[in-house]
């Protein structure tokens, strides 16, 4: 269910929702897909942004449909975007990007299923969310 408090968030396919075996699939990290079915029943709608495309993608897509996860859009903002590098971005329009390539690396998805509501906060994040939130814990 969307609500005024749902994110869209976009995360990243090879080394964050899978171990990075690329062109491959590898394991599914761990609780990844517990974390993302989690993130969908709270109302944030997903777009899977990785730099697979063509068959790579398809088989991403299709990965992450076999183990419950159906994106609200994949590489674009929203599902009826077609993509035209002369008039938009690659860049996709989200409030969240989740990616192993993170400065710091990716967290975890304990970690960061914590951080996206508020449970943990790190020093760095966007000022108008710490502002509404209250009891920040640093890790």
């Amino acid at each position: 269910m969307i609500n005024e408090n749902s994110k869209i968030i976009a995360v990243d396919f090879d080394g964050t929702i899978v171990e990075d075996r690329y062109p491959d699939i590898g394991k599914p990290m761990l609780f990844a897909f517990d974390t993302l079915k989690k993130l969908q029943k709270d109302g944030h709608r997903l777009i899977l942004w990785t730099y697979r495309y063509g068959q790579k993608l398809k088989e991403a897509v299709d990965f992450c449909a076999e183990n419950g996860i159906e994106f609200y859009a994949v590489n674009a903002s929203f599902s009826e975007e077609e993509f035209d590098p002369a008039k938009a971005s690659r860049k996709v329009n989200a409030d969240w990007f989740i990616d192993d390539r993170n400065v710091g690396g990716f967290p975890g998805w304990g970690k960061v299923y914590q951080m996206l509501n508020g449970e943990e906060w790190s020093e760095d994040a966007p000022a108008q969310e710490k502002k509404k939130r209250k009891g920040l814990f640093r890790f």
